[in-house]
């Protein structure tokens, strides 16, 4: 059931996406193959399938808002080209494929996640079916979570980092808002479009945040113990690189163990939902035994 639904959707995002990433001026044909590059490098949608799930959970219909679900997951694309450059993670592959800058270059690389990020705004301004009030507040929630406030403060935070001893709350901010920050937006996003209680959306608000947490400590495990064919990365580069991890700052066995606890507590959360929720259950469960 959860294999098929999210089999489903995603045929439904590479879809969309696809009609969202046409050009037909030969002159943006070099920006267009850079940006289709990573953005149908085997994703797994994971923002874009919460946003989805969460607007179910709460009686609405997620696949009504495809659009702005892209517009999600090319924000999130954009960042990983970026997060790849040589002055970043400096990282060769990804998802088993050649990174962004190792096929198009460094400059080509940098522009297309750059093209990535601002057509992510114009297509998620232009999702029907939503009042303008609510589209507005939810475009502006992404684009808090992807700026310097969200994804791309932790990342700076990360940056400046390497090398350095941090402690639990440095470390703890830093994956909130490098990780977790987009996520959140996904999962708020999906139940304020569907116009859901002020209840129900502080019980997602809080499942987000145990979701971007649990999604955080589950990575730096497969970062020391995940096999690197299922990755599609080598294993070891936080370790490489110097990053402060839940693995390096705590252990091994205590990441486990917290990652557990985070699950079980995102869990609990959605002690007030009914089977409409089954699938937000199953992508929290999931992070548990995931392999990439």
């Amino acid at each position: 059931m959860f294999k098929q639904y999210c089999q489903e959707r995603c045929k439904l995002i590479d879809q969309q996406l696809a009609k969202l990433m046409q050009s037909n001026n030969v002159h943006e044909a070099v920006i267009f193959d850079a940006m289709q590059y990573s953005l149908f490098a085997g994703g797994k949608r994971l923002r874009p399938l919460l946003l989805m799930a969460a607007a179910d959970a709460v009686g609405g219909n997620g696949q009504k808002y495809l659009r702005i679900a892209c517009g999600l997951e090319m924000i999130h694309t954009y960042s990983l080209i970026h997060d790849d450059l040589p002055a970043m993670d400096n990282d060769d592959y990804r998802r088993g494929k050649l990174t962004n800058h190792k096929v198009f270059g460094e400059g080509i690389a940098i522009l297309a996640g750059d093209g990535l990020l601002t057509h992510a705004f114009d297509v998620m301004l232009s999702q029907t079916e939503v009042k303008p009030s609510r589209l507005i507040q939810v475009i502006r929630e992404i684009s808090n979570a992807a700026g310097p406030c969200g994804m791309v403060g932790g990342q700076a935070v990360d940056l400046v980092s390497e090398g350095k001893i941090l402690d639990h709350e440095t470390v703890k901010f830093m994956h909130q808002a490098k990780t977790g920050a987009l996520f959140k937006a996904a999962i708020r996003a999906g139940a304020l479009l569907s116009d859901t209680d002020d209840v129900k959306l502080a019980a997602l608000t809080k499942f987000a945040d145990c979701f971007g947490l649990a999604f955080q400590i589950t990575d730096d495990i497969l970062d020391v113990v995940g096999n690197q064919d299922k990755i599609g990365k080598p294993i070891g580069s936080d370790i490489r690189n110097q990053k402060a991890t839940y693995v390096t700052l705590y252990s091994l066995e205590e990441a486990q163990k917290m990652a557990r606890q985070v699950v079980d507590e995102a869990l609990d959360t959605l002690r007030g939902f009914g089977p409409e929720a089954e699938m937000l259950r199953n992508f929290i469960t999931y992070l548990l035994a995931r392999e990439n």
